[in-house]
């Protein structure tokens, strides 16, 4: 009869997991160990396609098909008894009591695991009465306290809302909400905060590692931020093609780590925590200060809502964009930045202001008054990077399609002339031109944005918007993608305007940065001077939100939390 040390919740013993597929067996776990203690907290960490999830999934049984558990044990103890959770049906009754009642998981996206039909309170109280004997009455009592429990306000009001009427950081809590249901002893949080911007994912893991020591539960956390890791891990494991490459306490791991992939991990990630160095000087600072290639004025957009009100998107925003540049627009989701965009672009109609572009032939053109042809040649001049690599390439294209569209709409390229473009397009952006006549779900994340980068090169444009273009990929990638894009600029001498919430990849990759908070620009600077001294309330708490990829100094225990004016 197997046993537990008195501290460990669940021990996790050569646990392998294969895939069954048509042509092959794919082992995506091979031989994982590892122990899940009280009261601590267990990082799982590695790029896309590492194993991580499914190891996750396979200790509630709910590994998709035809993925299943061939070898190891998940040992889970309750004191007294040890169930070996590997050897349980996945449909049993005793697995089904153990899901939430048990293990309690928060998924990475609250919006697809949250029921668009049903009210927040009805799915949290289903919840707590799958797991216990309460009626309904005593239920809602129990969720209410839930919902204040994760800090949602005026829980007895926001219990009858829908899913959509939460925003992303109150779905999330929704779901930690949910996941409390069965008071577990275990808490397996999937990149819980993948989605969230930077405030908002420095209040979940806040609140979650304040639930778990609270309640003294064993959390498994899943990610591949580096830097959520240094901030809340007491013990890493590192995946990497199925198996954990290296395990051990959070400070060996960072300072004294013995496998290359995990050095390579956090050479990535510390990377971003610098401005990027060999930098051509900006256009902007040079000694001729040319005029800029682009100008916003007094630039706003009104939404009409129901009854009458309206929301201000975009707020009187200023700036210019100078030749060869990279100006970051950084802040919160909702604080307008993607509409921005959108509105320089005019696939935005603004309410306000004006947006001034200057061609090669030093004219200036008004955006706001071109007319449908006329906005067709500053689309060709002005391009834009798509945030999900994923649904932004047509799956019934070739990359050669997808990348040769552009040309064929503009009636420059066909034949042998455009297989020539888009080969050297292919090869400027690092991609083999031997892949052309594969489809884009043949190509990785990081390969995928890569064919969405030459798409918005095809034709030779001048300006660039990347909105949230790297946000979808992991460190390593991500770090790859804005090496590209910093090589690109020097060759072509491209200006871009680079639309995120993370301050890390703005700091490495922008010369400046647009601060927006509530539609408005509050703060217009360099990317160090914004980064490392700023001057306003709302950037200072931005700033001190962003993890610090360093386990002995925890940035996030003492960030500053930006209160707003009560007039704003």
């Amino acid at each position: 009869m197997a046993t537990l040390p008195d501290d460990v919740v669940l021990s996790v013993e050569d646990l392998c997991v294969d895939f069954r597929l048509r042509t092959h067996i794919l082992h995506a776990v091979e031989k994982v160990s590892f122990q899940l203690k009280r009261g601590q907290t267990l990082c799982l960490v590695g790029e896309s396609g590492s194993g991580k999830s499914v190891t996750a999934r396979s200790l509630l049984q709910i590994v998709d098909r035809p993925g299943q558990i061939v070898g190891g044990r998940i040992l889970l103890g309750d004191g007294e008894t040890v169930t070996d959770i590997a050897a349980l049906h996945p449909d049993s009754r005793t697995m089904r009591a153990i899901r939430g009642r048990r293990i309690g998981l928060i998924f990475q996206e609250p919006m697809s695991s949250l029921s668009p039909v049903h009210t927040i309170g009805s799915q949290i109280v289903e919840a707590i009465r799958l797991h216990s004997n309460m009626d309904k009455k005593v239920a809602r009592e129990r969720m209410i306290e839930l919902l204040r429990h994760v800090e949602i306000p005026n829980a007895e009001k926001m219990a009858d809302r829908y899913t959509f009427e939460f925003s992303g950081g109150m779905r999330q809590r929704a779901m930690i909400a949910m996941a409390l249901a069965g008071d577990p002893d275990i808490l397996i949080a999937d990149e819980p905060t993948t989605a969230l911007d930077v405030t908002t994912q420095a209040e979940i893991l806040d609140l979650i590692k304040r639930l778990q020591v609270g309640r003294g539960m064993a959390m498994l956390l899943i990610t591949h931020d580096m830097g959520v890791v240094a901030e809340v891990a007491d013990e890493v494991a590192v995946m990497r093609f199925g198996r954990i490459v290296e395990h051990g306490p959070v400070d060996a791991i960072y300072h004294a780590a013995m496998h290359p992939y995990t050095r390579q991990l956090l050479a990535s990630t510390v990377k971003l925590t610098h401005h990027a160095e060999a930098r051509q000087p900006v256009s902007a600072l040079s000694a001729e200060a040319p005029k800029p290639v682009l100008s916003v004025r007094n630039l706003g957009k009104t939404f009409g809502l129901a009854g009458n009100t309206t929301l201000r998107a975009v707020d009187n925003a200023n700036f210019d964009l100078y030749p060869g540049e990279n100006l970051g627009i950084v802040g919160e989701s909702g604080s307008g930045k993607t509409t921005l965009g959108r509105l320089i672009l005019r696939t935005v109609e603004p309410t306000t202001g004006t947006v001034l572009y200057r061609p090669k032939d030093g004219q200036e053109i008004d955006v706001t008054s071109l007319d449908k042809k006329e906005l067709r040649g500053f689309h060709r001049e002005v391009r834009l990077v798509f945030q999900d690599p994923f649904a932004s390439l047509n799956p019934r294209m070739t990359v050669k399609d997808v990348i040769g569209d552009p040309l064929i709409v503009n009636g420059l390229a066909k034949g042998k002339a455009l297989e020539d473009r888009v080969s050297e397009l292919m090869r400027l952006v690092g991609l083999d031109p031997m892949g052309m006549e594969r489809y884009p779900h043949a190509f990785s994340g990081g390969q995928r944005q890569r064919i969405g980068i030459a798409r918005a090169l095809a034709l030779e444009p001048r300006i660039i918007i990347a909105d949230e273009a790297t946000s979808a990929l992991d460190v390593s990638i991500r770090s790859q993608i804005l090496d590209l894009l910093l090589d690109i600029r020097q060759r072509l001498n491209l200006s871009f305007i680079f639309i995120s919430h993370d301050i890390s990849v703005v700091r490495y990759f922008c010369d400046r940065v647009a601060v927006m908070h509530r539609g408005r620009i509050v703060e217009l600077g360099g990317a160090e001077q914004i980064c490392t001294a700023p001057q306003e309330a709302y950037t200072k708490s931005l700033i001190s939100a962003v993890p610090n990829p360093d386990p002995r100094d925890k940035r996030m225990l003492h960030r500053q939390r930006f209160i707003a004016p009560a007039n704003a």
